[in-house]
């Protein structure tokens, strides 16, 4: 129970630390964006911020900071971040990357898990046949990977455990970073252009279709 309290003021500690910072006109990037991706942020947007290679992380965080400070920036709207406002890139600039990095024994984990899930599903959700003792442990995992949904098999995951009879309709969303769900929208759309298709015609008196044998 202590944990639990601990925890919670914890977030309301956090939550008012932005609130101040945001208050005192004080912006502070979240570390979890690197130099590429903040590279990367300010072209997407079109951020109108003089910027070189030879820039390092902490002085493109400097200059982004001050063009936000601008009440009247432009950004270009149709951006695969979603982000439409000056307030909207502040959110997005002060709160964690969501297209989290994962060092390579993490990422096994997250995958041993994914395939521990996967194998449950396949298997007719049924856990006596699963490596969990109890459903509430394999939520748990479930609720743990879904933050990793950059990965297939966590997006494979969270689909099959959304079709258990057990879960509430759609109740694990793996979260996506932009740059994935953009990638998977193209693969989607060529998917469909490209996939074979019926043309069903239908005659008319004015347009017989004439079917011939040899």
């Amino acid at each position: 129970m202590l944990s639990l309290i601990n925890h919670g003021f914890g977030k309301i500690s956090r939550l008012l630390s932005k609130i101040f910072l945001f208050v005192y006109n004080i912006m502070i990037i979240d570390k979890s964006f690197s130099k590429s991706e903040l590279v990367e942020i300010i072209n997407e947007l079109n951020l109108r911020i003089t910027h070189s290679h030879a820039d390092n992380k902490k002085e493109l965080q400097d200059k982004i900071i001050e063009h936000v400070k601008k009440k009247n920036i432009k950004i270009d709207d149709n951006n695969m971040f979603n982000i439409k406002t000056r307030d909207g890139l502040i959110f997005f600039l002060t709160n964690k990357n969501p297209k989290k990095t994962l060092n390579i024994k993490e990422k096994q984990q997250v995958m041993r898990i994914a395939k521990n899930i996967i194998n449950y599903a396949k298997r007719g959700y049924c856990i006596e046949f699963s490596t969990y003792d109890n459903f509430k442990d394999l939520c748990d995992d479930i609720d743990f990977i879904k933050q990793f949904g950059d990965i297939p098999s966590c997006r494979r995951a969270c689909r099959l455990m959304n079709k258990d009879e057990q879960v509430r309709a759609n109740r694990f969303i793996p979260l996506i970073s932009p740059q994935v769900q953009r990638q998977l929208d193209e693969k989607k759309i060529l998917k469909q252009k490209y996939s074979p298709h019926i043309i069903i015609k239908h005659s008319t008196p004015d347009n017989k279709i004439i079917v011939t044998f040899d």
